[in-house]
């Protein structure tokens, strides 16, 4: 049997590539969109990919079933419980899969969604009996379970889902032997859950021991823990779950090479007309100069889940990028359904527009030394903490507003307007996205802190 993850860390997103030597059959589990890893690795090995099971209707990415089907053919399994525009096989509890030394066994296991499904696998060359692992899905992360609040929309509660991720992990996946591998479909940094561990796989045993979701407590108790402090969910994601149902046109990394390049007058004449200007560059750079109004998400971060809570879907899309980066930005987009949205790109990036100074706009980023030297005079300043109500409950910079970054533009009316602002996030990654918010709303008395929170935690370490 040949295993392997496949982990994308912007996304914090596993998928799974199984094969089986013997009879050169391969199946994929959660696929991302741009499929090329999946089909590498089956002309690598000599397998054909056959199979694309999905654990669930995923929120937080497109799913590359359809891809991975025009490409190759391969069958779509989903959860009984699931139903799909496209032609799909559904996975049924208690049965399984065999092709040569693998078998793979169907859990329903309700609660993340409906139709969640976890699928335990089985090396036969090894044993019949004791699996070897377990892909759970969004059911049981690594120090966490998934969040059951998502489906509020199609008129399923959290409560109800709550009550059938009780039972689906009490009474299916911790049935399992102690030794089981389990291997989510997310790790640190997904929104899917509230506490995701850093670790990329674990064993049925220690999520046992550790997990909070897993300890003794009643079905009442435990939809009550998993309900609360969930963080808030971006607004692609009901768009995206809802996508992954139907049938689409399938993206190919080929429309990378075909993405349209738009001299700057025509930029300027689409912005006007009501496209948003989607800036990727590193913050720094666009710190220092940037096209009035553009939107700063870098690539150097967690661009595609940023994008997902800031750009509007009601809204086409122009990139600015540093040249030869905006087939990457697009290919980012494509992960959650964006790359529709994008007409073309400033063509020479910023470079085509730095000697028309009347276009442009920045703001400033202080150092630590700096950031104290203005918070050492009275009334110089507000200062704005964007990181999430969680970090800035752990520590912040005493006399701040906290205003986290995916609230801000419903909470602008917040923003005080009659005093210079101080931003700061974790790192400096969302202070420039903030930035970038506030003045497109008109706000252009403000700068950022350099290294953010970090840098200022490590020049006044915390008392003990």
């Amino acid at each position: 049997m040949h295993f392997k993850q496949l982990y994308l860390g912007c996304l914090a997103q596993a998928s799974y590539f199984i094969g089986d030597e013997k009879t050169q059959s391969a199946v994929v589990v959660d696929p991302r969109r741009d499929i090329e890893p999946y089909l590498e690795l089956a002309k690598e090995h000599g397998f054909r990919i056959e199979h694309v099971l999905l654990t669930h209707f995923h929120a937080d990415f497109l799913s590359g079933h359809l891809e991975l089907r025009e490409k190759t053919g391969a069958e779509i399994h989903i959860g009984a419980a699931g139903e799909t525009e496209f032609a799909s096989t559904p996975m049924v509890d208690g049965e399984s899969m065999e092709f040569g030394d693998v078998r793979l066994e169907f859990l329903a296991t309700p609660g993340h969604t409906p139709e969640s499904t976890s699928i335990v696998i089985y090396d036969l060359a090894e044993s019949a009996e004791v699996p070897v692992s377990v892909l759970t899905g969004d059911t049981l992360f690594v120090g966490d379970v998934g969040r059951p609040d998502l489906m509020a929309s199609v008129g399923v509660t959290a409560e109800e889902l709550g009550g059938m991720l009780y039972a689906s992990l009490r009474e299916k996946l911790m049935t399992l032997p102690d030794e089981t591998l389990v291997y989510p479909a997310h790790g640190a940094g997904s929104l899917c859950g509230k506490a995701l561990g850093n670790e990329n796989h674990s064993t049925i045993g220690a999520q046992r021991a550790t997990n909070y979701a897993l300890g003794e407590m009643s079905s009442d108790d435990f939809i009550r823990l998993v309900t609360t402090d969930l963080p808030k969910a971006p607004p692609y994601f009901s768009y995206d779950a809802e996508l992954n149902r139907k049938e689409k046109p399938v993206f190919d990394e080929k429309q990378s090479a075909q993405l349209k390049a738009l001299a700057l007058p025509e930029v300027l004449r689409l912005q006007n007309a009501g496209a948003q200007v989607l800036d990727t560059r590193h913050p720094e750079q666009f710190a220092a100069s940037h096209l009035q109004g553009a939107l700063n998400i870098g690539l150097n971060g967690k661009f595609a889940t940023w994008a997902g809570f800031v750009v509007d879907l009601s809204r086409s899309v122009i990139l600015v990028a540093e040249p030869g980066e905006e087939s990457e930005a697009l290919l980012r987009l494509a992960r959650i359904g964006y790359d529709e949205l994008v007409v073309g790109y400033l063509d020479g990036g910023m470079a085509a527009a730095e000697s028309f100074e009347d276009l442009l706009e920045s703001f400033g980023r202080l150092t630590v030394e700096e950031f104290d030297n203005v918070r050492s005079k009275a009334n110089a300043a507000v200062i704005i903490d964007v990181r999430g109500v969680g970090e800035w409950e752990a520590r912040s910079v005493e006399g701040n507003i906290n205003l986290p970054l995916q609230e801000l533009q419903s909470r602008l009316d917040e923003v005080p307007r009659d005093k210079p602002l101080i931003i700061y996030c974790k790192g400096a990654y969302r202070s420039a996205i903030a930035a970038s918010i506030l003045q497109r709303d008109g706000i252009t008395n403000l700068v950022d802190l350099r290294g953010g929170f970090d840098a200022w935690a490590e020049a006044h370490p915390a008392k003990v």
